[in-house]
């Protein structure tokens, strides 16, 4: 049970997390995966490329494919105008909740 309520509430902040990475610039999925690990988000790439293909269907994310010196080509992805408009609103809404959980937590 544990488990998977960890695992939902991981899910929950993805999408978050994906646009505030993509808000500071542009990247491939390997960048954003890396970022997400450096952030202890550990996400598998089965995770990542449905969210940000559905991220792109919404409209929150667009991308550009570039030619890489490494490989086959790499497609960068970037946050939309509308997805800084709902990082906007999820950065207010984390902030909310983050202070009534403190506050529940007794350190508010």
């Amino acid at each position: 049970m544990i488990d998977n309520i960890k695992s939902q509430m991981r899910k929950g902040m993805l999408e978050y997390c994906i646009l505030f990475c993509l808000s500071r610039h542009e990247a491939y999925t390997s960048e954003i995966l890396s970022m997400l690990h450096e952030a202890d988000l550990i996400v598998v790439e089965g995770t990542l490329y449905p969210l940000l293909s559905r991220m792109k269907t919404n409209g929150l994310l667009d991308y550009r494919w570039q030619e890489s010196t490494e490989g086959p080509p790499r497609k960068y992805y970037r946050i939309t105008e509308n997805g800084t408009k709902l990082l906007q609103e999820l950065d207010k809404e984390w902030n909310a909740i983050s202070k009534s959980v403190e506050r529940l937590r007794g350190k508010g």
